[in-house]
């Protein structure tokens, strides 16, 4: 039996190996060490992919298809032309993240944040491909991503406080209902939220508006998106949701004391936001629990997916095992920011678990 390899796929403004600054500090433990170091050292075989810190889903896939086959990037003849992009990106020949990817691969990819929608459409790519690309694709130019056949390659992915339907951050600003800036906040809150917005928000280079981050994540993109999406029925999906808000007497959330400081402004008016989408989806107070991005609910599951609640001796394959959110911010399961939380064990906690899964069957 082929052992499993753990394929961790950073979110948005992220970093991985091949990226310099990962060495002075990792994405996968920040403050408290690399992760992946450790988890290599406890037997697990893991990788940090690199991708692109505000790209679209789609680009994401595609250089992270790239890193695992040692290859140039390839993000589609019809995809580049319709957003208005090169059809080819960083090229990773002779440097493949893992030295031995291929059809007896058995992968484990875990996402964070916005690295959820990236294996999420890695893994549909993977599968069954894209009928778009082929037929708009020369004979013998096609990339081997978008002619499917590889479901066999993978065993399972983890969502880990992964805005599956979206993160209300982002739409709350769009619905003329709502005044986020009426919303109270800590002083000090807004400098640092707008220091986050300036960080996180792409550098316009001409392409489509439609092929960045910021707009998979709106609750209508994501919506479109899940619907290309169903779940393999060989795959296990795991998710881990967080939530680090309390409920308040008028049924707002606030933020937790010890909230990373750069999250309590948006918390807080995702906390207090209900309202509809550009789209029509109403947006009820069942959605204000959030890990300071990222509404909880969100992080469950893809809405109107098959679920479970999460059994480590009973992982079943073509439905969500939803675990219990974790009590903790959007960067708690990283290690932190300007805090410094340990996450070792429950990564050793959970890939043994899966582990422990894969040889049963």
């Amino acid at each position: 039996m082929k052992p499993l390899q753990f394929i961790f796929v950073h979110g948005l403004c992220g970093w991985g190996s091949y990226d310099p600054v990962y060495r002075q500090m990792p994405y996968w433990g920040m403050r408290g060490g690399d992760l992946i170091v450790r988890l290599n050292e406890a037997g697990f075989e893991s990788y940090a992919a690199s991708v692109a810190p505000t790209g679209s889903a789609w680009d994401r896939a595609c250089e992270l298809y790239a890193q695992l086959a040692g290859v140039r990037t390839d993000y589609g003849v019809s995809h580049s032309a319709r957003m208005g992009h090169e059809r080819f990106g960083p090229d990773f020949t002779g440097r493949p993240l893992i030295p031995d990817f291929g059809p007896s691969s058995r992968l484990v990819l875990l996402g964070h944040s916005f690295g959820g929608a990236t294996v999420r459409l890695f893994s549909e790519l993977l599968a069954h491909g894209d009928r778009q690309e082929q037929q708009e694709t020369a004979a013998g130019d096609l990339s081997p991503l978008f002619a499917g056949g590889g479901e066999n390659r993978l065993y399972a992915l983890v969502a880990l406080a992964s805005p599956m339907n979206g993160t209300t951050a982002y739409d709350l600003f769009d619905d003329p209902s709502f005044d986020a800036k009426s919303i109270k906040v800590p002083w000090w809150s807004k400098s640092l939220a707008a220091m986050m917005a300036w960080g996180t928000s792409p550098r316009q280079d001409g392409r489509d508006a439609r092929d960045y981050a910021d707009y998979d994540m709106h609750l209508d993109a994501a919506r479109e998106m899940n619907a290309r999406l169903p779940e393999l029925p060989g795959v296990i999906y795991v998710s881990v949701p967080c939530c680090f808000t309390e409920t308040q007497p008028d049924g707002t959330q606030l933020p937790r004391r010890g909230m990373e400081p750069l999250f309590v402004r948006r918390s807080t008016q995702i906390g207090a936001y209900t309202g509809v989408t550009r789209g029509g989806m109403i947006i009820g107070e069942e959605w204000r629990a959030n890990d300071g991005l990222v509404n909880t609910l969100s992080a469950e599951a893809p809405l109107g997916s098959l679920r479970r609640a999460y059994d480590a001796e009973n992982l079943e394959a073509g439905v969500w095992n939803v675990q219990p959110p974790v009590d903790g911010d959007h960067m708690f399961l990283q290690g932190g920011l300007t805090k410094k939380h340990s996450v070792f064990a429950f990564y050793r906690c959970l890939l043994e678990q899966i582990e422990r899964s894969y040889t049963k069957h």
